[in-house]
């Protein structure tokens, strides 16, 4: 890899905190079938590098890419208070060819 940081130089600690949860709803759903993503949520401050890391580390597979998205929290009201939801930072992953990560946990 001739861009960007090198992978091995990254805190292990670190990286197994990078990766907060799966997002598994319809349109990450839709995602993986159509182009091998795998969407998570992430810590606000992961780069897309110790994004990769901790996919490859963790799941043992080849990541191709990612692509990180910010999504600002709403504001909701619960009768005369107001709440607002956290801002959610997702990495949608997109595997290599040939590899597959299974979150479900289902037998196919």
């Amino acid at each position: 890899m001739s861009h960007g940081p090198n992978l091995n130089k990254f805190d292990e600690g670190r990286l197994m905190q990078v990766l907060v949860a799966p997002i598994v709803s319809e349109k990450a759903t839709m995602v993986a079938e159509k182009s091998n993503a795998v969407t998570f949520k992430v810590l606000q401050d992961a780069t897309k590098y110790e994004i990769k890391a901790a996919v490859e580390l963790m799941f043992k597979v080849e990541v191709k890419g990612v692509s990180v998205m910010n999504t600002k929290g709403k504001t909701k009201r619960f009768g005369k208070s107001v709440g607002r939801r956290d801002n959610v930072r997702k990495a949608y992953v997109t595997l290599k060819p040939g590899q597959e990560l299974n979150l479900g946990g289902e037998a196919a």
